[in-house]
């Protein structure tokens, strides 16, 4: 075994031990891609499902087209799922920002109440 002195080098012997893809591994989280938001348009209830067990540490922040912050009724249903109620909101789009503080991560998604 090769005594390794760089700090890159070490986390590519890392990496390939615990079988991940290089790109993976290098690649920061896209938020985009680990968060799903259906129903949309939504009528009743708009449900934030993660790709990962988040859901109990994620902040959402939900804002009307125009800026203005809104606060809605939001049940944690497990670690990966979060039920909004958005049955009162007036008909119009929203954006929801969801927020990770525990890897720094933050998506914008806009949604469509009917």
């Amino acid at each position: 075994m090769k005594k390794i002195i760089f700090g890159t080098v070490l986390l590519l012997v890392c990496q390939f031990a615990f079988g991940q893809d290089r790109d993976e591994f290098f690649r920061p989280s896209d938020p985009a891609k680990s968060v799903q938001i259906y129903p949309n348009p939504a009528v009743d209830y708009l449900t934030i499902k993660f790709e990962a067990p988040v859901a109990k540490t994620s902040r959402l922040d939900f804002r009307s087209i125009i800026g203005s912050s809104i606060e809605l009724e939001q049940e944690t249903i497990d670690e990966f799922e979060i039920k909004v109620r958005v049955k009162d909101l007036p008909v119009g789009y929203y954006i929801l920002a969801v927020h990770n503080p525990l890897n720094n991560t933050r998506g914008i998604y806009k949604f469509l109440k009917r």
